[in-house]
């Protein structure tokens, strides 16, 4: 903070600045759980944002630990690249890529869902640390449906615990956590069938509802030998640091306080972040709303910062 708003040290030297928008995402640290070091260090270790391509991990069996996005869409490349891959399942639902004939995006679109507030979200903030749905661009686009890999042969467990005595142990929710990524689905393709409905759009026949290709053959946990690994790729998402922002606008988890980027620090603001007002905040379709929203904020406050 500076007299007359902010001093800003940048790589091409200090400026002054009445007003500053933090435009620089969420996702600035990949985080790992401390477990990983418990884990024999002969076996390779890399984050979902070191991963580049199958080749470049070591011959044996690979465990992929999340099934966010990155987590499925990561263990399906090695699948297809005949990779053994063994996946740690956890909370995140799915959806189908398309549905009556459009991507599902373009329809939740038309339906306003990126347009809904995070004040009018059930979970309020919970929803910004919520993991995204699985699904895939791959290949023109598709579903991911986990099940259907376990058919030929990929490895599912629930998720990953701790390591004890050489052994990587799972939780027994594998078929809890498959259940309810299946629901998610199912609901979205409802609702989108149901604004069809009401509204008369133009759209192929509804299909049924998913079938499970394949259940666990068994409930409870599991283990997998840290021998049995070549490598882990954690696909555990990433932490926020905005530890080089010397500006007291932060909660006790380090997030900014803000509502609809507008921070408790008069002058300062931030933009594009996961749901910062909608869904869609975090994504460049959302993105101008916010910022025009923002900007309106710096021109009205712009006569104050010039009076001081």
């Amino acid at each position: 903070p500076a007299a007359a708003g902010f001093e800003v040290a940048t790589s091409a030297g200090d400026l002054a600045a009445g007003s500053v928008v933090l435009a620089v995402g969420g996702y600035h640290r990949p985080a790992v759980p401390r477990l990983a070091s418990a884990i024999d260090p002969d076996v390779l270790q890399v984050h979902s944002a070191q991963y580049r391509r199958p080749a470049d991990l070591p011959a044996g069996d690979v465990l992929v630990v999340g099934s966010g996005q990155s987590g499925a869409q990561i263990a399906e490349d090695l699948h297809r690249a005949g990779r053994r891959v063994h996946l740690a399942v956890g909370n995140a639902p799915r959806c189908a890529r398309t549905h009556r004939g459009r991507d599902v995006v373009a329809w939740l679109e038309d339906m306003g869902h990126y347009d809904v507030p995070i004040d009018r979200h059930p979970e309020g903030l919970a929803a910004r640390h919520e993991a995204n749905h699985y699904v895939t661009g791959r290949d023109g686009g598709h579903d991911i449906d986990l099940r259907a890999f376990a058919l030929e042969g990929m490895v599912l467990h629930g998720r990953l615990t701790g390591v004890e005595r050489g052994a990587l142990r799972f939780a027994g929710d594998l078929a809890a956590n498959l259940d309810a990524a299946d629901a998610t689905y199912d609901r979205i393709n409802a609702s989108i069938d149901a604004w069809i409905e009401r509204t008369g759009a133009d759209a192929p026949p509804p299909a049924p509802p998913y079938e499970p290709v394949w259940r666990p053959a068994r409930s409870g946990p599991s283990s997998l030998p840290v021998a049995d690994v070549g490598a882990i790729v954690w696909c555990t998402g990433f932490r926020t640091d905005w530890s080089w922002v010397e500006v007291p606008a932060f909660d006790g988890a380090g997030y900014p306080v803000h509502h609809r980027g507008v921070t408790t620090v008069p002058g300062l603001y931030v933009v594009g972040l996961p749901w910062l007002h909608t869904w869609g905040s975090g994504r460049f379709a959302g993105v101008a709303r916010d910022a025009e929203h923002l900007a309106a904020h710096i021109a009205a406050r712009a006569p104050l910062a010039r009076a001081a």
